[in-house]
């Protein structure tokens, strides 16, 4: 009698019973179900399937969480700037006419509006770099004041001689140099000098100048230029040619 037989004769008998039914030998030939699987599962396949179904929820669950709570960092992060980086007001110490194509304003509204950056902390930056501009800037009413009671005529008479003396290439250097109490005695200083001939005496070329000289000025690429710095280059050049034949 095979095993599965022997096993359905003894159900059977279990069961006060001197036949075998085919249940019991259904029962027998079945193989015997593991200690440790769960009574809701009829095979260890069904367990591993039902494993199998609630990882891949779990999987998904844990995915839609993680995208819930970035969605809310970022609206949290992004919750006080404007709608578009065009939105941001500028701070009134900025004029919007000097404001229109400013690439430095644009990249801050840009850079401002990717990292969420509110009205007030786009302000700020721009008020951070406007003061650290402004501290290397001159105090003008400081140096003003250094000048004595009689600064503002001193100012502008420095202003009307450099109006007067200087080419208009110049101007913009003339004036910050003015921007110093110390500009201004420069300029009174030139002034003098050339009311009573010392100035002029002093500038001009050496007797020792010669050819040489002349060619080295020549050779400066701005010498052939219309610039300022090329004018002044021909003009040595012409002043060291005069001194070279006795003024003529």
């Amino acid at each position: 009698m095979s095993e599965d037989n022997q096993a359905a004769v003894e159900a059977a008998a279990q069961d006060g019973r001197d036949f075998v039914t085919e249940a019991d030998l259904n029962q027998a030939e079945a193989p015997a179900r593991p200690e440790w699987l769960p009574e809701k599962f009829n095979t260890p396949e069904d367990l591993a399937k039902s494993y199998s179904e609630l990882q891949s929820k779990l999987g998904t669950k844990e995915e839609d969480i993680r995208n819930k709570l970035m969605e809310e960092i970022q609206s949290e992060a992004f919750a006080d700037r404007p709608e578009s980086a065009g939105d941001y007001q500028l701070p009134e110490i900025v004029d919007e006419s000097m404001a229109v194509d400013n690439e430095l304003l644009q990249w801050w509204s840009e850079h401002a509006f990717e990292n969420g950056y509110s009205q007030d902390e786009f302000q700020k930056g721009i008020e951070m770099y406007a003061q650290a501009i402004g501290s290397n800037q001159p105090d003008l009413e400081a140096e003003q004041a250094k000048l004595g009671d009689n600064a503002e005529a001193r100012i502008d008479a420095a202003s009307a001689f450099a109006n007067k003396f200087f080419p208009q290439e110049a101007l913009p250097a003339i004036e910050r140099m003015c921007e110093s109490h110390e500009g201004i005695i420069a300029l009174e200083a030139i002034q003098e000098a050339m009311k009573d001939g010392n100035f002029a005496q002093d500038t001009q070329p050496a007797a020792v100048l010669g050819q040489a000289d002349a060619d080295e000025l020549m050779a400066r690429p701005e010498y052939w230029t219309d610039s300022a710095e090329g004018r002044i280059l021909r003009d040595q050049v012409s002043k060291i040619y005069q001194g070279m034949h006795g003024g003529r």
